[in-house]
């Protein structure tokens, strides 16, 4: 299967993912064309059109392997099939092919750190017992004490509790106890066994060959353990965070992995791979995305700055220069299925609905490959759902301590003025839907010229078009006052100005292409930004 040539004319000479929009896609809450209440593939399909309206180049598609759903589709049981919750293969095939009719690359999650614990090589390691080449895929340890009854190490999943998981042998006795940096559910791999690898390079090969254009890998910086699997310095612990010393991730062992699955991606030429790497150092960082690693590293310090001009210049600088050192390519992304959505970081309500409509324009001004995630064209804000509708396992995990992540999960409003607004046939959402999202559906923003919709639109055909976007770097831009700050891309000139503080500011010279918010008396207003040529 060809995949689509690379959009836009400035971009001829480099790979098509350089400088290319990304639109991730949460499948169980994109679109349901079934109406179980769940996303699904071929509601995918559907909005299509609306995807190629948007002006996206390709879509990352978040799991749909074969899953038993303990982490909603990042516990895979069969690598090389779809789950029948998103429909299957011949799904997946069309919607490879009618994406590439409309110049749109695919990409899908890919999870190598561990398996669900339905997949059949764990259900063999339990049933092979200690010491078998079966268990040698996973990480099972005895445990310490008297009876084997403490877990091997001190370490904790992300999720929250321990993460090491006790099993009962074939005999009935209780056994040894294999690591899950994540949920029980998803046991780790081994990746000292070379199984491992030859089971993902088959996986790798058997999407690439039916025309998937690429790879965002889940937790990149995971994979290899350190020797002897020490106790960890627990001071600095949270749930759902990782620091720089953290022996779950970022073992220099991951870097001989991820060159093989680069030696495997050279033979399908024009494919990414895409890393999630929590990782700030910024050389640590970019050894990940030498030239024989990852194509692309996800930098997260943007969608972590605040709404004030200083992180947000540290952010965009110490991305750049994060990728500096080997060549690379800067990532930019406001939010994921991981991220509070930017509205709600920003403030909420119309104060967050405007900064959040400014960082778009700064996030698109920037050299380099632009991740936007379904929903945050349209405004969408984190929503506060009722205690007994969360599903995130980090809530159950913490003792109902801690959220998770469900509040920028919703499902996206299409149309209509109640629930569930297009998503679905089925009122019965995975997740609620709230009842003041009428004036977020994509069909009333696709009708409103000041919509978010529509901003995201004309910003995304401009960066795709105009000349003043050339150019792999910035400069910043003389001396603004205190709360605003502007930058120039170096080749294309382009500026960008982005006003944090609490008054309205002078624009430097030049041709005002676009602004986040109308211009008071010619100056540009509080909580906005825009591009100047």
């Amino acid at each position: 299967m060809t995949p689509p040539a690379g959009p836009g004319p400035h971009r001829d000479s480099t790979p098509w993912w350089k400088d290319a929009t990304f639109y991730q896609i949460y499948p169980r809450s994109f679109s349901d064309s079934n109406g179980d209440g769940v996303g699904d593939l071929r509601g995918v399909i559907d909005r299509l059109g609306y995807l190629e309206l948007l002006g996206i180049d390709a879509l990352w598609l978040s799991p749909v392997m074969r899953s038993p759903m303990a982490d909603h589709g990042y516990d895979v049981s069969d690598p090389r099939d779809i789950d029948p919750l998103f429909g299957d293969l011949q799904d997946m095939d069309d919607l490879i092919r009618e994406a590439h009719a409309r110049r749109i690359r695919v990409t899908m999650d890919l999870v190598p750190n561990h398996t669900s614990d339905q997949h059949p090589w764990f259900r063999a390691a339990l049933a092979s017992g200690p010491g078998s080449p079966e268990r040698d895929r996973y990480i099972f340890r005895d445990g310490r004490g008297p009876n084997g009854d403490l877990p091997p190490n001190n370490w904790p999943s992300i999720f929250g509790g321990p993460a090491w998981h006790r099993v009962t042998e074939a005999d009935g006795r209780p056994g040894q106890w294999y690591l899950h940096i994540f949920a029980p559910e998803q046991p780790d791999l081994n990746w000292e066994n070379d199984d491992v690898f030859e089971d993902l390079a088959a996986t790798l090969r058997f999407w690439l060959g039916r025309g998937v254009d690429g790879f965002r890998i889940d937790v990149a910086h995971g994979m290899a353990k350190p020797a002897g699997l020490p106790d960890m310095d627990l001071a600095n612990n949270q749930i759902m965070d990782n620091d720089e010393n953290d022996l779950r991730f970022n073992d220099p062992g991951v870097h001989a992995i991820h060159r093989r699955i680069r030696a495997v991606m050279n033979e399908f030429p024009d494919r990414v791979t895409i890393g999630e790497i929590w990782v700030k150092d910024n050389d640590r960082f970019a050894e990940y995305i030498r030239p024989d690693e990852l194509h692309l590293g996800f930098n997260f310090r943007l969608a972590e700055a605040a709404w004030d001009v200083r992180e947000i210049r540290d952010a965009i600088d110490n991305s750049l220069i994060a990728v500096e050192s080997v060549g690379g390519t800067a990532t930019w992304t406001l939010s994921n299925h991981d991220v509070p959505r930017e509205v709600t970081r920003f403030g909420g309500g119309a104060v967050g609905q405007a900064r959040a409509r400014a960082m778009i324009l700064v996030e698109l001004a920037l050299p380099g490959t632009a991740f936007l995630y379904n929903g945050s064209e349209l405004g969408l804000p984190n929503v506060d759902l009722p205690d007994e509708a969360l599903q995130d396992p980090t809530w159950e995990r913490s003792g109902h301590t801690e959220r998770g992540r469900d509040g920028c999960r919703v499902p996206l409003p299409w149309q209509g003025t109640t629930p569930p607004y297009g998503f679905s046939t089925n009122p019965d959402t995975w997740l609620p839907m709230p009842d003041d999202w009428t004036d977020l559906t994509a069909e009333a923003e696709l009708e409103d010229l000041r919509s978010t919709l529509t901003l995201y639109r004309t910003a995304l055909e401009l960066r795709r078009t105009r000349p003043e976007f050339r150019g792999d770097a910035i400069e910043w831009y003389g001396s603004p006052r205190p709360g605003t700050a502007a930058f120039r891309r170096v080749g294309g000139r382009l500026t960008c100005v982005v006003n944090a503080s609490d008054t309205p500011v002078e624009l430097p010279e030049g041709e005002l292409i676009l602004a986040s918010a109308s211009l008071v008396d010619g100056l540009l207003p509080p909580d906005a930004a825009c591009w100047l040529a």
